[in-house]
């Protein structure tokens, strides 16, 4: 197979009146210390399958990636092989996190040019890989802090329905096969299938100029916005302001910390995240809250405690719901209504050493909200885990 990448400054007619149509999440980059490990994590704690991978053994000579896939999430795990690979560099400051939210566009060079028009800073100039399957286009802007935004634009092959259903992903990749942990996700799935919304963490007075950014380069909207009312206990606060992509592709909450007693958890984040914003959280979407959290806490999941108080009240709040009450407060799930419907979710604790990135897992029984209700017992559960890292 021959494979050839090289920069691109023009690009082909695209499909789309507006280049910046974002038609799905294509995938969501971590940069890890050890990607063969972290894929192994993932797939043993949330379900994930090790579907593909590129490294030496595929004539990758600068990094290891590895493609974990569940339902229509894409997590690409990556890591440097050499010491000045802007992976290694970013671990060494910042410890595992997320690199790249990337969005499947129609013409990735379009994408990038409009987005360079509308203000955007270039991440990198789009590069072209092809071979005899098709060609796939990526270029990439700079958003908050570490995190960027990439443009992939797939023909042939390399198609974005041909990536669902298990096609190749992109050149240098090869197929895992015969892995013992994929055949056991299959016959115990844990249901996790889309990912619901990602919350970017920034510093304080930061939080407009970050809304601003998305709805000047990318065409974003605000959808909801909580301030420091919403969102505080005793001791801290924050605000936040949800930001929609439209399509009911992916919604982008920004959070900065608020005035409090004590060190709010965006705080907390930015002081182990090198005072660099970043990606706090991925929501991921389940279709069955109770079996997903079930099979989660079975294969070793921490979650965030839930004092039993909770559950003394929450049911005159929320109403009557279709899952059974008992099992919901067995699996300290949270619950919360809004005028369209219900949710349940609940939160991992961090899933590095450092006390930054973690998931949130939610099933939306109509709601489009975030749980508002829930913030106070959510924000005191996560000051219990500060007070216990002694970072309150």
């Amino acid at each position: 197979m021959s494979t050839t990448s090289s920069p691109l400054t023009s690009g082909s007619t695209s499909q789309s009146n507006d280049p910046l149509r974002l038609i799905d999440v294509d995938y969501v980059q971590f940069y890890v210390g050890n990607a063969k490990q972290a894929a192994y994590f993932y797939a043993q704690a949330f379900g994930f399958e090790i579907e593909q991978i590129s490294d030496l053994t595929t004539g990758e000579r600068e990094s290891a990636s590895y493609l974990l896939t569940q339902g229509n999430i894409r997590f690409l795990l990556t890591t440097g092989l050499t010491q000045d690979h802007p992976a290694q560099q970013e671990v060494g400051l910042y410890g595992d996190g997320i690199k790249d939210i990337a969005f499947t566009v129609d013409d990735s060079i379009k994408a990038y040019e409009q987005s360079l028009r509308n203000g955007a800073e270039s991440a990198y100039e789009p590069v072209v890989t092809s071979d005899e399957n098709g060609t796939v286009v990526i270029s990439g802007i700079k958003t908050f802090g570490r995190v960027i935004h990439s443009f992939v634009s797939r023909t042939d092959k390399y198609a974005l329905e041909n990536v669902k259903n298990r096609g190749d992903f992109l050149p240098r990749f090869r197929k895992m096969e015969g892995l013992a942990i994929n055949e056991y996700n299959r016959q115990n799935p844990t249901g996790l299938f889309y990912v619901d919304h990602c919350v970017g963490n920034v510093e304080l007075g930061k939080m407009d100029t970050w809304v601003k950014w998305y709805e000047e380069i990318l065409g974003f909207k605000l959808f909801k916005h909580f301030d420091d009312k919403d969102i505080s206990t005793e001791y801290s606060a924050l605000m936040s302001k949800v930001m929609d992509s439209g399509r009911e592709l992916i919604k982008i909450p920004i959070n900065e910390p608020a005035e409090g007693k004590r060190k709010s958890q965006i705080e907390e984040y930015l002081d182990w995240h090198n005072q660099t914003p970043g990606i706090q959280h991925l929501a991921l979407l389940t279709k069955d809250e109770l079996n997903t959290v079930g099979q989660l806490r079975r294969r070793g999941v921490d979650f965030l405690e839930i004092p039993e108080s909770y559950y003394d009240i929450v049911w005159d709040r929320v109403g009557e719901i279709r899952e059974n009450n008992k099992e919901v407060k067995d699996l300290k799930i949270l619950i919360d209504r809004d005028d369209k419907g219900y949710l349940l979710q609940i939160f991992t604790k961090p899933l590095q050493d450092r006390p930054t990135l973690f998931f949130e897992i939610i099933c939306r029984r109509g709601s489009e909200s975030f749980g508002k209700g829930n913030f106070k017992a959510l924000f005191e559960s996560l000051e219990l885990e500060q007070e216990r890292r002694g970072n309150l």
